[in-house]
Order: structure tokens, then sequence, then C-alpha cells
């Protein structure tokens, strides 16, 4: 059994979550027709842009607010291999932080329904000019104080 990534919060809210669906392409896989292991992190990203577009913290977000959000930590777990032709769900998950950073949780199942690959990323805020914000940018902190009172 694995353990989690992040450790829970005491009376933090659920973690938001969103699906994705791809297929695996001829460009992602080696000569054994299986994904390369550097692809899952893109995997990943997709989920990550996804789950930011739908409760506007996406990039473009952070970017007008003048925030750039560089990834500090990736891990990834590889469980079972996916192969061209296949089609897979990323699942992304935001979970809650005290802290000025987000926690991603990711989860790849693929088209059976049996789980591929297991990761998270920690994401810290920072200025346009590089330093490290210690505090929520304005913006998120409002989509965090929104999260907290169950309105996303």
């Amino acid at each position: 059994m694995k353990k989690p990534y992040f450790k829970l919060v005491p009376s933090a809210p659920a973690p938001l979550a969103i699906s994705i669906s791809r297929r695996i392409r001829f460009e992602e896989v080696d000569p054994l027709g299986i994904v390369w292991h550097g692809h899952y992190p893109s995997y990943f990203e997709d989920a990550r842009v996804a789950l930011g577009d739908h409760y506007g913290i996406g990039y473009l977000d952070f970017h007008r607010e003048h925030v750039v959000t560089p990834i500090k930590q990736m891990h990834v777990d590889y469980v079972l291999p996916l192969r061209f032709g296949e089609s897979c769900t990323v699942t992304g998950k935001l979970h809650w932080a005290e802290a000025a950073r987000m926690n991603f949780e990711f989860e790849i199942r693929n088209e059976a329904g049996k789980l591929t690959t297991t990761g998270a990323t920690v994401q810290l805020f920072l200025k346009e000019d590089g330093s490290l914000l210690m505090a929520l940018p304005d913006f998120y902190q409002e989509f965090c104080d929104r999260w907290k009172k169950g309105e996303l």
C-alpha cells in the first residue's frame, strides 16, 4: 500500500480534482511500444492545466497577477506501462496546503481502469523577478477562501 504523498491538514477542505482522457501517440513510445518514462510528467501537466483552467487558477491567471509557479518537487511511481494506441485517464488533485505552495497529486489509469502511474508535484509562488513569495498571492488567497467555504 502506497503512502500518501501529502499529509492531511486538520480541517482542510477535500482536494479539488479533475480527470481528462487522452490517447497514447506513436511519438510517445519507445521501440517496445510502451510510453517512455519521461513523458509521464507531461501527462500530469495536462491534468494540472485542466484543473487550473477549470477553477480560474491556471498559468495565465497567475501570469496576469505577475506570479510564476515553478515546480519545486516531482515524484513519479510507475506501476504498469501504457502502450501505443491505448486511451488513459489522468486525474489531478489539488491538495490543501497551509504554506505558500500548491500540492498536486496525480493518478493515471489505462482503458481497462488499471492503475498505471501515480505522482505528485509541489509548486511554489514567485514574483516575476524570481523572489519567493512567503504568503499566498491575493487572488489565490481569495480562491482558497472560497474553497474552504465549500463554494467551489
